[in-house]
């Protein structure tokens, strides 16, 4: 409550004046008292409720739905972040394991991160129970806290492998394959090869890869039941998903399911009128409809008063939009406060990122100081030139960032993770990832943040993107812990004491050598300056004023860099802001990348009707 009565006196008048002079679906005032309201309640469920009509034998209370689970299953959920979480079937079956004892030692699998942090009520972290899974399968950790905590004390199996190379695997369930191979993940900790395995509980333990000279065989056990949350049903048991802000991975799982024998569990906010030209999942594929009218579209926003600008298709007016995503992270507190050095950072991310794509290109952008250079890309209105996209398969528009993270404003489609990650394959020219430490030899470490379980973050989709994307852009703070400032137009260092430039990082995740081999363009971009791959290593191409390159920069960083005579300063403009402007360098190649999007674009049309 007090953020939020800080931040609306900070923009009451702004707040004021859009509210007044609306000419779109963007109300920041009712959106925040929306959040507020679900916040306040965020616990509150019903696990027995059925509506009252006359309905397929399909619709079922969530309490009942569970026990279709039986003990030992493998069971795969989805979602990304706040999106499209199946909150009821989690507390369902946590509950009913609780009462019952039963279902016991699943398997659960989840692509992306769904997990609270420990906070947040009806995640994934609600199944952190012991004896409820035997194994937990996810790219993303990080936010599972509960279920990370029984891994560190040995009362579950956790495995992890790329997020793209997951999606492919359900995706390859659905029509009766079990294995995929890929170059994705090779020379990193998950190659066999050299010693790697996608087990994070126990590296001697059961492993989902094997080595196949220069490629990996990945593979995941048979997918029995699927759960997700849809928008809505009709009264004979289709699924729609018009008015989600994501799709994933729900039809991809649902065949799977089927392929194996098994069962799907949907959950949805509402009934609606048939409509068979707008059905996304037929009947037929669904074994159980659990309505819950709380269930939320995105983090905080019910699927009933969803937010149209996340829609497919939405054509919201994007400065408000933006600015009320913005607004919402920051009540939340989702969203760090990013000062003067962040800005200078992300301005040298973003001038890297226009001089080395073109109008019309398809990007990629992560979380964390990534989402920076995204945000100075809007306010360049650079955005429009070229295609943003996200592993959860929005593709087009604008991507935000915090608890929506996953959705888009405006998304031109939302096609599954599977065909998003099967486009990055062919199309993706650029991508701009964070990084937790970089090596000598350039190698980058993301998925592991220290050595217990519970620090573990997992490779997310980053494994797939740094082996697809052309050029890499990697940005990230010089010192894990570093205090610095901007002075006169000077980096002035503070504090500085433990190095992120590592001799050796504690887990590969990129392997520099592969991408040096395939010819892509590699840049670190840190506080201290820009860096570049080079066969010999990893160079230091320019440094902010301020900087002692020899104290700073070559004794301070336990990574051996390459410091050739006479490295140019960062500009000025990057530095502190004053007369920065951004423009394309390569504009001459985008009627090439605008043909090519325009094709890409009319594919997904004519084939995304599921």
């Amino acid at each position: 409550m007090k953020r939020l009565i800080e931040f609306l006196k900070a923009d009451f008048h702004v707040i004021i004046h859009r509210i007044k002079n609306r000419k779109t679906d963007i109300r920041p005032f009712s959106a925040m008292i929306q959040m507020l309201k679900f916040r306040l309640t965020w616990t509150k469920r019903d696990l027995d409720y059925i509506p009252e009509r006359n309905l397929s034998s399909k619709f079922m209370s969530a309490r009942k739905a569970v026990k279709l689970i039986p003990d030992g299953a493998t069971v795969i959920s989805t979602g990304i972040a706040g999106n499209s979480r199946c909150s009821t079937y989690y507390w369902a079956v946590r509950e009913e394991y609780e009462r019952t004892g039963k279902p016991a030692g699943l398997t659960w699998i989840v692509l992306a991160g769904v997990g609270g942090r420990g906070k947040a009520p009806g995640t994934i972290e609600e199944l952190g129970v012991p004896g409820l899974l035997k194994c937990h399968i996810s790219a993303h950790l990080e936010t599972h806290k509960s279920i990370l905590k029984l891994g560190q004390e040995g009362k579950l199996e956790i495995q992890t492998m790329p997020q793209g190379v997951m999606a492919f695997l359900v995706e390859a369930q659905g029509k009766g394959v079990k294995e995929v191979t890929s170059r994705v993940g090779w020379g990193t900790f998950l190659d066999p090869s050299i010693g790697g395995n996608t087990n994070v509980t126990n590296k001697k333990g059961k492993n989902l890869v094997r080595s196949d000279g220069d490629n990996l065989i990945y593979t995941l056990p048979d997918i029995q039941v699927a759960v997700f949350s849809a928008s809505y049903a009709d009264r004979e048991g289709n699924i729609y998903f018009k008015n989600a802000a994501i799709i994933t991975e729900n039809v991809d799982a649902a065949r799977a399911a089927k392929a194996n024998g098994g069962v799907v569990l949907v959950t949805v906010c509402d009934i609606i009128e048939s409509n068979p030209a707008e059905i996304s999942l037929p009947a037929s594929m669904v074994d159980a409809i659990a309505v819950n009218p709380r269930n939320e579209q995105t983090g905080g926003v019910l699927q009933r008063q969803y937010f149209p600008m996340f829609t497919e298709g939405a054509e919201t007016e994007i400065v408000g939009a933006y600015n009320l995503v913005k607004l919402a992270n920051t009540f939340t507190g989702i969203t760090p406060v990013r000062d003067k050095v962040d800005n200078a950072v992300a301005r040298m991310a973003a001038s890297l990122f226009v001089k080395e794509t073109t109008p019309g290109s398809l990007i990629n952008i992560g979380v964390g100081l990534p989402e920076e250079v995204s945000r100075i890309l809007f306010e360049s209105g650079l955005y429009k030139q070229i295609t943003f996209t996200t592993e959860s398969g929005t593709y087009g528009g604008m991507p935000v960032s915090g608890m929506y993270f996953g959705a888009a404003i405006n998304p031109l489609k939302l096609i599954s993770s599977s065909k998003m990650f099967h486009i990055y394959e062919k199309d993706l020219e650029i991508t701009v990832l964070g990084c937790l430490e970089v090596d000598s030899e350039g190698n980058v470490n993301v998925s592991k943040r220290g050595p217990r379980i519970t620090d573990y973050v997992g490779p997310g989709g980053f494994p797939n993107l740094v082996t697809d994307a052309k050029t890499i852009i990697f940005i990230g703070k010089w010192s894990a812990d570093g205090v610095y400032r901007i002075e006169k137009g000077k980096l002035v260092i503070k504090k500085q004491n433990k190095p992120k430039f590592v001799q050796k990082v504690q887990e590969i995740t990129f392997n520099a050598k592969s991408a040096i081999a395939r010819g892509a363009k590699v840049y670190y971009v840190s506080t201290v300056g820009i860096f570049q791959l080079t066969a010999a290593g990893v160079e230091l191409i320019s440094v902010m004023p301020g900087v002692d390159i020899e104290k700073d920069i070559i004794n301070f960083s336990k990574a051996k860099i390459i410091v050739k005579k006479d490295v140019p300063l960062v500009s000025n403009d990057l530095v502190t802001g004053e007369g920065f402007s951004l423009k394309f360098e390569h504009a001459q190649e985008a009627a090439i990348m605008a043909q090519r999007a325009k094709e890409r674009e009319t594919e997904l049309c004519l084939k995304e009707r599921i």
